[in-house]
């Protein structure tokens, strides 16, 4: 494995090791990551609870291919209250993948650990707040020690980064790109997503300090544009739904994603928005999160709105069986219009603990570019993520081109 610090850290005792193992999403991950472990892969399942990670161990032992020594977990013990334990953690691992959140409470110092130790990080974290500050206060040191720090890497924001990537490839090079993209779940959203959401609409103000600063200290891009424009609702044809811009973090990942690569071309712009087939429906899905967001501002009002999904349950397998997702491109450029897809599961639970699982092995293993730093999965990992997802069933595909 290539690293600009000239080491991948083979004499560390994990490949990678799993934060936060015994949540909900975290123990779909530790599934996964059993259930799939590459022969003589060292990983390890990390939290503050002994007992909840030998129960767990226990578990995964039962899980196919999983009771032989190189794919059984070793146990660490980690919390976030106690930062010389996550500076252990860091030293001990070549990736660490977490899945604690609310991140902007729980993720700082593990980031920091990370990133002086040289040790590669992957998150689900979905709230720009966070992302922005860890780049400001740790993105330097990462670039110093080589770690690479990519954040979003579940359903916020792995199948809108690289299915934009993917879209843009299906393009002319060295012209300006024109990207939309247009999500549609059926599912029961994350506990974890919701807690964040909650999170982001109370910190408006911090969110927005947060970003100018970011804006003060990264580099301006010269030569080249790469935008996220405010759009208003609308009947897009090309998708036959009502297209309701999504005030998520994916854009702004799509974007950092189009400033690093030049593939993108001198002049990339990109939309994202939700896809709702009926026009009642939008209109009550626009209601609703006015709602929530006027309730968010009110703290008594914010805590029973969390105490009706709470982080770390989920639906049964059952349900999340019928559960899937489907975000479809429309990419201009050059003459050429091309509508690509990307598709898969249950989005908020079981893909994401596979999106997770599947970046902290590409991290680990696949022939990657040299980046150190805050990365997006695009800039990091792009086409090596991208088959990893396709060959775990998740869809990357070209449904026309013009």
């Amino acid at each position: 494995m290539s690293r600009l610090n000239g080491t991948d850290h083979a004499d560390r005792a994990y490949d990678i090791v799993l934060f936060g193992a015994t949540g909900f999403v975290g123990a779909l991950t530790a599934e996964y990551l059993a259930a799939h472990a590459p022969e003589g892969l060292r990983w390890a399942i990390a939290g503050r609870s002994p007992e909840k990670l030998e129960r767990l161990r226990e578990r995964l032992a039962d899980i196919p291919g999983t009771a032989t020594a190189p794919s059984a977990p070793g146990v660490l013990h980690a919390d976030v209250s106690d930062p010389a334990s996550l500076r252990e953690l860091a030293h001990h691992a070549r990736v660490v993948a977490t899945t604690v959140g609310p991140y902007i409470t729980y993720g700082e110092e593990l980031v920091a650990a990370c990133a002086d130790a040289g040790t590669d990080y992957v998150d689900l974290t979905g709230e720009p707040e966070f992302v922005d500050l860890m780049y400001v206060r740790h993105d330097a040191r990462a670039r110093e020690t080589g770690a690479r720090l990519v954040h979003a890497c579940g359903f916020d924001s792995v199948p809108h980064d690289l299915g934009a990537y993917f879209t843009v490839r299906q393009l002319p090079e060295g012209v300006p790109l024109r990207v939309d993209g247009y999500v549609r779940t059926h599912a029961m959203f994350s506990g974890g997503t919701f807690a964040s959401a909650l999170t982001q609409f109370s910190r408006g103000r911090h969110i927005l300090a947060a970003a100018r600063d970011r804006r003060r200290h990264e580099p301006r891009l010269v030569g080249r544009r790469a935008s996220t424009p405010a759009s208003a609702p609308r009947f897009a044809k090309e998708v036959g739904a009502w297209a309701l811009p999504l005030p998520t973090i994916d854009p702004q990942v799509v974007q950092r994603s189009a400033r690093a690569l030049e593939r993108y071309g001198p002049d990339f712009r990109y939309r994202h928005y939700a896809a709702v087939e009926r026009l009642p429906i939008a209109v009550g899905g626009v209601a609703a999160a006015g709602a929530v967001f006027a309730a968010a501002q009110l703290p008594p009002a914010r805590r029973w709105l969390s105490d009706r999904f709470k982080p770390g349950d989920g639906p049964s397998a059952a349900l999340r069986a019928k559960s899937s997702f489907s975000v479809r491109f429309v990419g201009e450029g050059g003459g050429r219009r091309v509508f690509t897809e990307v598709a898969g599961g249950d989005p908020g639970y079981d893909e994401t603990a596979k999106m997770l699982a599947e970046a902290a092995l590409s991290l680990a293993f696949d022939e990657l570019p040299e980046t150190a730093g805050q990365v997006t999965t695009a800039v990091a990992m792009g086409d090596a993520l991208t088959e990893r997802l396709r060959g775990a069933g998740i869809t990357f595909r070209v449904a026309a081109t013009l």
